[in-house]
């Protein structure tokens, strides 16, 4: 008899244990789809600021595309400037407000184009920090033009200063721009995964609660039977 009594407090206590178990899944499910729907509204809300943000940030700057920001334009000029191996852009925007992180993007690409053929092809490290002297020999001269010796720089009359090379400062000045306008890509893009994830977070937390609620549903139907 004490055997029996035994077994069945055993039985009672792992019973006891079993419950409260199930129990603590069953409220911390809802307390996990609560937070996950909670950090799913706020991602959302997040993305959508952050993206709300880089377009009244474009538009305060009031750039609009030139007549030859088309893809077929773009590459005549390029065509005819000697430029090759280069990446033409693919999207129009000519006459169009950037307004946007993709608009911003291909903005950049055609600036880049243009940048390329003032300087005749060349990049920022292809050509000389100054503007070389007629005489100067081959060896001192940049591959694009331009040369890194201050002794065979020409001089400002006034500053007796070496003349800066304006086809490299172009190329600086286009480079800080697009640099702005592809952060602005990026940080639309960003802002974009910002609310795919909070939509992901958003169903999973709903999944959760669900889940929490079907299994509290049937323990109460299981109780009641």
């Amino acid at each position: 008899m004490s055997t029996i009594t035994a077994d069945n407090r055993v039985a009672t206590a792992f019973r006891g244990k079993s419950d409260l178990l199930r129990k603590f899944f069953e409220w911390g499910g809802f307390a996990a789809g609560a937070i996950l729907v909670t950090f799913g509204v706020v991602a959302i809300v997040m993305g959508f600021s952050g993206r709300s943000t880089v377009s009244d940030s474009l538009k305060q700057e009031h750039i609009v595309g030139t007549a030859d920001m088309t893809p077929a334009l773009i590459a005549k000029e390029a065509k005819a400037a000697g430029l090759t191996g280069v990446d033409l852009p693919t999207v129009a925007v000519a006459g169009k407000t950037v307004n946007n992180g993709p608009r911003a993007r291909a903005f950049a690409s055609y600036m880049r184009i243009h940048a390329l053929e003032a300087t005749g092809g060349y990049t920022y490290a292809q050509m000389g920090r100054f503007q070389a002297k007629s005489d100067t020999p081959k060896v001192q001269l940049a591959v694009g033009g331009g040369t890194d010796n201050p002794q065979w720089a020409l001089v400002n009359s006034a500053t007796k200063q070496p003349v800066s090379n304006g086809a490299r400062d172009i190329w600086v000045t286009e480079t800080s721009l697009a640099t702005a306008l592809n952060t602005s890509y990026m940080a639309d893009r960003l802002g974009l995964f910002g609310i795919v994830v909070g939509v992901a977070l958003l169903l999973s937390g709903i999944g959760f609660i669900v889940l929490a609620f079907a299994a509290l549903h049937r323990k109460r139907d299981a109780e009641l039977a």
